[in-house]
């Protein structure tokens, strides 16, 4: 089927499966819940999986194009907490996962119905990973975990965890670690979400006691190399280097629209904003936001595959996390007093949510590997530069 086929293809089912009722529907009512199982019965939850799995087959191009005509549409089009099974633990699955644990995870994953989150982190192991701590014990045809992990996203909401053990505790610590998997929902597994002070919870601590891992990934003592690739799909996913990117990218303009807000907050004259320092700070960023997305337009242009990239990732992570902190701080400043509000009738909604999203936004430089770290890889792996 070409290209023009089948956008006209989805275009048209869209038009028919696409309802009002759907596009005022909230997330877990049963209009949203019957819209997801029409997007899994097609397989385009996961369209770049194969079928076996959920999938539908699809191709680097053809999932862009069916991206870019649910954007065109404004389509409600995956469940809100899939993110990490499709675009992590799930790619991962592909690559190292035995057949039989594929056809018992992916299912689930490709139709919206399994939340993942990830286990890496520890309170004493955050950049230096390798050091972790936490403990796996094979006995008979299961690991038994012991240990604690921090920052894991979303695992107040999740039904499974990807998780970074020691299984050797007397090899290098890089050469003693594994991968497995764990059911969240049982005795051993205990979830304390983190207060942050954007004031939401996406955070969590998880904390082990004779939990039980039903997955080992790959081979035992190799999941470092399989965890490093795994950052490599997150890497990817955060810098909008996929399909789902290319349907979102932006024209240049910054989702804030910091001209706009500029004219409104410090003024403008002969439609120019009037404080010339501030101006030519937008102009700007707008130039570095355009060259970020016409050099990711070139990447996917240029990788036919679809395959996710290896050590360049970091380029794009560490390169979006600065921009999208800079857009965030120059909001709050155009925007003076009003920019800070966390509350009270003095701000407005979207005064109050400038705030709160400018405070969430600081994160981003440390989530999915801080920028210190992308550097380093950076530095090495793609410069080869000397230690």
């Amino acid at each position: 089927m070409s290209e023009v086929t089948l956008r006209q293809v989805i275009r048209d089912w869209l038009a028919v499966n696409y309802t009002d009722a759907v596009r005022n529907s909230t997330e877990g009512s049963e209009i949203r819940k019957a819209w997801y199982t029409k997007l899994a019965d097609k397989g385009w939850i996961a369209p770049h999986w194969p079928k076996q799995y959920g999938g539908a087959d699809f191709n680097f191009q053809e999932h862009i194009a069916l991206q870019q005509e649910f954007t065109s549409a404004g389509v409600i089009a995956l469940p809100g907490y899939s993110g990490q099974g499709l675009n992590m633990i799930g790619p991962t699955l592909l690559e190292y996962g035995t057949d039989d644990q594929k056809a018992r995870h992916l299912p689930g994953i490709a139709r919206g119905e399994v939340q993942w989150c990830q286990g890496y982190s520890e309170p004493g192991s955050g950049s230096d990973l390798a050091s972790l701590s936490t403990s796996a014990v094979l006995d008979g045809d299961h690991y038994v975990l012991n240990g604690q992990k921090i920052w894991t996203s979303d695992a107040h909401e999740a039904d499974w965890i990807y998780v970074l053990v020691r299984t050797d505790p007397k090899a290098k610590k890089h050469d003693g670690i594994s991968m497995v998997l764990v059911d969240i929902n049982q005795p051993g597994v205990t979830i304390k979400p983190i207060l942050l002070i954007s004031g939401s919870s996406p955070f969590c601590e998880t904390f082990f006691d004779d939990a039980i891992a039903s997955d080992l990934i790959g081979k035992p003592n190799h999941g470092w190399t399989i965890g490093k690739r795994l950052l490599q799909h997150e890497r990817s996913g955060i810098a909008g280097m996929g399909a789902s990117g290319a349907a979102a990218a932006p024209t240049g303009k910054p989702h804030y629209h910091l001209a706009e807000l500029a004219k409104q907050y410090v003024g403008a004259a002969g439609g120019r904003i009037s404080d010339a320092v501030l101006r030519d700070e937008i102009i700007q960023h707008r130039f570095n936001q355009r060259s970020l997305q016409t050099t990711l337009a070139r990447t996917r242009a240029e990788n036919v595959t679809g395959v996710t990239l290896g050590f360049a990732t970091s380029i794009f992570k560490a390169v979006g996390a600065n921009q999208s902190k800079a857009e965030t701080e120059l909001q709050v400043r155009i925007m003076g007093a009003q920019g800070t509000g966390w509350e009270g009738e003095s701000f407005s909604p979207q005064e109050i949510g400038a705030t709160r999203n400018w405070l969430s936004r600081r994160a981003i430089s440390i989530a999915g590997g801080t920028n210190e770290v992308q550097l380093n890889i950076i530095a090495k792996r793609v410069l080869g530069l000397p230690d």
